[in-house]
């Protein structure tokens, strides 16, 4: 009885660090700041060449 109790214990306290690191995960993405859409590279749009 006393090792069915202890494997339920683990089993729940490993659910519980489970859920706890997906959410704190979750939270730490949307925290992340949207990176701006620029180009690295610009051509120039002026007369087209012959």
């Amino acid at each position: 009885m006393r090792r069915l109790l202890a494997a339920a214990v683990t089993a729940v306290l490993a659910t519980a660090l489970a859920v706890g690191t997906a959410l704190g995960i979750v939270a730490a993405l949307q925290t992340t700041p949207e990176q701006p859409n620029t180009p690295l590279i610009s051509y120039d749009t002026g007369r087209p060449a012959r």
